[in-house]
This record gives structure tokens, C-alpha cells and sequence, in this order.
């Protein structure tokens, strides 16, 4: 495992400040997603960076190759650790973006499919199930030899067959079932840690909490547990 295993997610845009305020960096990375993002541009990049948080910066760049590249290059300086591009933007411009990347010190994560998608939803946009959806971004992702990807947590098995030694970013992690949710593939941190996550991304269950340190510390402690 590494160092910090939990990305916390700010979720809302008019209140983050106290998420910053009592989360360790030194146990944690903070996502910077696209709301938050277009809400308060490299504000919130500054921010997150002055409290001492690295940052996993996810907006899944996706255009051509060229607008992707100087788009990335466009923060460097930011303690960006990982960023994020969709991996149905292609090889080429998955290759540009892995370029560009290591130009600013961070890592490239191709993001397959959303975890919001389920079975119907994988057939009405890919024509076919989630497994040949997942399998198919994989075997790119792979072959372009991008840094790690980003998966449901039910795809974290065949991530491991098929991309040895790459970081894995899971989302939808959740310390009980819930059916009032908008991921639709989601696990508890222990299980997805051990099978193999490189990452958890978890936003409401700590950010929503009212003793926001202490549901951060109970989901850090439940990962080491033996």
C-alpha cells in the first residue's frame, strides 16, 4: 500500500474550509473535481496546495491531443499528484497527455467509465456490457502505458490482471450499502484495499459528517485492521 491510501473529495463548493482545516496531508490527498473547480477556478488549487495537501486533480481532460497537452501544462507549479483524462479520448491523445504530465510531476490516470453507469446505461453508450466496456479501456490504458486508471471497485480484479503494477483509483467507496447514492458499483475501504486499490476517493461520508475528523480516522484505521 502506499503512504496515503484515502483521496478526500470536496464536494461542495461553499463548504470545503473546514474539510482543509481539520484533515492531516500527511494521511491524505485532497481530489479537486470539476465543480468545485468551475466554481472557484485555481483559487481552489492554491488553496488546497497552502494547507499542504497534494492534490489528485480530477476534470478527465478529453479533446483533441494538442488541447489536451498544453491544457495540462497550463498548472504546472501546483503540487498536482495525479490528474485525470478519459481514456475514450484515445492513444494518441492519451499519449500527449502522459507527456505533458510528466512535465508538471504528475501522474496520468485514465478515467474507463464512469461508476455511475450500470448495465443498461454500458449498452445505450458503448454497445455493450460493462465487463467489454472496462476490458477495452483497460487494454488501451495498457498498451499506451498510462500511469494508472480510475475504476469501480468491482473492476479492481480485472485492473489487476490486465495492469500490473499501475495505479489503481477507486471511487465509490462507501462504509455502508446506501440506497439513496448516485454511484451504482460501490465497496467498503478494507475490501477495495485489498484487492488491490492503489487509492479510495471518498467525499460525503467524511465531508458531510459533522466530526469530520473523526469519520476520516475511523475509515483510516478500518484499512489497516488486520
Amino acid at each position: 500500500m502506499t503512504e496515503k491510501n484515502i483521496i478526500v473529495a470536496l464536494d461542495d463548493p461553499l463548504d470545503y474550509q473546514g474539510v482543509l482545516e481539520v484533515l492531516d496531508p500527511k494521511k491524505c490527498i485532497i481530489k479537486v473535481g470539476s465543480v468545485i473547480f468551475n466554481y472557484h477556478g485555481r483559487k481552489i488549487l492554491d488553496e488546497v496546495a497552502n494547507h499542504g495537501f497534494e492534490i489528485f486533480f480530477d476534470i478527465k481532460f478529453h479533446d483533441i491531443p494538442n488541447t489536451v497537452s498544453k491544457s495540462i501544462k497550463s498548472f504546472k507549479g501546483y503540487p498536482i499528484k495525479l490528474l485525470t483524462i478519459h481514456l475514450s479520448g484515445g492513444s494518441s491523445m492519451i499519449k500527449s497527455a502522459l507527456v505533458s504530465s510528466k512535465n508538471i510531476n504528475a501522474k496520468c490516470i485514465g478515467v474507463s467509465i464512469l461508476t455511475s453507469i450500470n448495465e443498461e446505461e454500458s449498452k445505450e453508450v458503448y454497445n455493450q456490457e460493462i465487463p467489454k466496456t472496462v476490458t477495452s479501456m483497460f487494454n488501451l490504458a495498457n498498451e499506451a502505458d498510462i500511469d494508472g486508471v480510475v475504476c469501480s471497485p468491482h473492476e479492481l480484479k480485472l485492473a489487476g490482471d490486465l495492469l500490473q503494477g499501475k495505479i489503481k483509483i477507486t471511487p465509490g467507496i462507501r462504509l455502508s450499502d446506501s440506497n439513496s447514492d448516485d454511484q451504482s458499483r460501490v465497496m467498503n475501504p478494507k475490501e477495495a484495499i485489498d484487492l488491490g486499490a492503489t487509492y479510495l476517493v471518498i467525499g460525503r461520508p467524511i465531508t458531510s459528517h459533522k466530526d469530520k475528523a473523526s469519520a476520516f480516522e475511523k475509515i483510516y484505521q478500518s484499512i489497516y485492521e488486520k
